[in-house]
């Protein structure tokens, strides 16, 4: 289960890095459909509008990065946090859902506890037949 912690970590980096580059996408056509009018208030709006979504969206990427790291180095709060933002990333399909699956699925898993000092799992009793 270990190398899962870390996978999704280092898919929470790249799911934040992938919604930055996004959000300067989005900025720079947003930018571009107002300089294309030529109109000065057009470009004005929508350059403000640019500035306020590219923001916006590089601010909720910066949760994920520090919660792909906290996994990497398997620290408590990392997989607190990485449960709390699975759970709001289900509803940003397809990526966002894929992700927050995959990262419940780890992050509630009986051997995943250990690995951030918590409590062992508990043991599975001896069946014989």
């Amino acid at each position: 289960m270990q190398q899962h912690v870390r996978i999704a970590g280092w898919l929470f980096i790249a799911y934040s890095i992938f919604l930055d580059v996004v959000a300067i996408f989005i900025g720079i056509v947003v930018v571009g459909g107002g300089a294309l009018s030529g109109d000065r208030q057009a470009m004005m709006i929508t350059g403000a509008v640019a500035i306020f979504v590219v923001a916006l969206l590089l601010v909720l990427s910066i949760p994920g990065i520090i919660t792909g790291m906290g996994l990497l180095k398997f620290r408590p709060w990392a997989r607190i946090l990485a449960i709390i933002l699975a759970v709001l990333n289900i509803l940003s399909f397809p990526l966002g859902t894929a992700l927050a699956i995959y990262t419940l699925w780890v992050m509630l898993s009986a051997e995943t506890g250990p690995l951030f000092g918590g409590p062992p799992p508990p043991p599975r009793p001896f069946v014989t037949s």
